[in-house]
């Protein structure tokens, strides 16, 4: 018996097929998360390679090609990541995660909350990275920015970067902030605080949160140009989010 699975669509993918959201019949559940994009490349063909090189997701985290989706799980397919189509809506101005570290939102970061949340009197490094929008990406000359994010996988997957900083760096703490929406010329788009008793540590943390995060967390950057616009992957290689340096 035919079921129908609600799936969650983003970035390219999303423009390329045509919606955010799609319902989605399948011969039956459960089935493996490589089936149901052998199955969605089968009835999107223009969409095939976009398909491809994306993730599916069950339940807010990236599933294994064999993992079974089964009735009920939360199922989304996850294009490349490092950067969104900006559409609020009626979306919520900001989330945060539980703890209060990991935070994205609509409205502009301030470095110094992020800073305040990683503040230890035992520590004897603080560092802040700031991510901007450039206007020149060599002859290419950007207008603005367009952010867009899973959100609760977003703001997990950033929790859980925090967690191998203090697994890796013991007693290095770790806050992220991104942006999504609307980021103009020269507007932070992510700040990530790291604090530890040592410099060499907190050096080596900051540089480990921003390439994880362009490496696994759900957000999607599109560059808006003079004359055109183009969503943004990974820079080099083949991307698996499932990857932890």
């Amino acid at each position: 018996m035919s079921t129908t699975i609600p799936l969650l669509l983003f970035a390219g993918l999303a423009d390329r097929i045509g919606t955010s959201s799609l319902a989605f019949n399948v011969p039956g559940l459960p089935l493996t998360a490589g089936e149901l994009k052998s199955l969605l490349s089968e009835a999107y063909p223009h969409a095939k390679s976009q398909i491809a090189t994306a993730f599916v997701a069950v339940n807010q985290e990236y599933a294994l090609s064999d993992q079974l989706i089964q009735i009920g799980d939360e199922v989304a397919l996850i294009p490349p990541v490092s950067g969104g189509d900006g559409t609020e809506g009626d979306a919520p101005d900001s989330k945060s995660s539980t703890d209060g570290n990991c935070l994205i939102t609509y409205d502009k970061l301030s470095v110094e909350e992020a800073v305040a949340k990683v503040h230890d009197a035992n520590h004897g490094a603080t560092l802040s990275f700031i991510g901007t929008t450039r206007e020149m990406t060599g002859e290419m000359r950007t207008v603005t920015l367009e952010y867009e994010a899973y959100i609760p996988m977003a703001l997990k997957e950033m929790q859980q970067i925090c967690a191998d900083i203090l697994s890796q760096w013991p007693g290095t703490q770790c806050a992220i902030s991104h942006r999504i929406g609307t980021v103009g010329i020269g507007e932070t788009s992510v700040v990530i605080a790291v604090s530890s008793p040592h410099r060499a540590s907190c050096y080596d943390a900051s540089r480990y949160a921003i390439e994880q995060l362009k490496r696994s967390v759900p957000i999607w950057k599109k560059e808006i140009w003079d004359d055109g616009s183009e969503w943004k992957g990974p820079q080099t290689g083949p991307w698996d989010p499932m990857i932890r340096q």
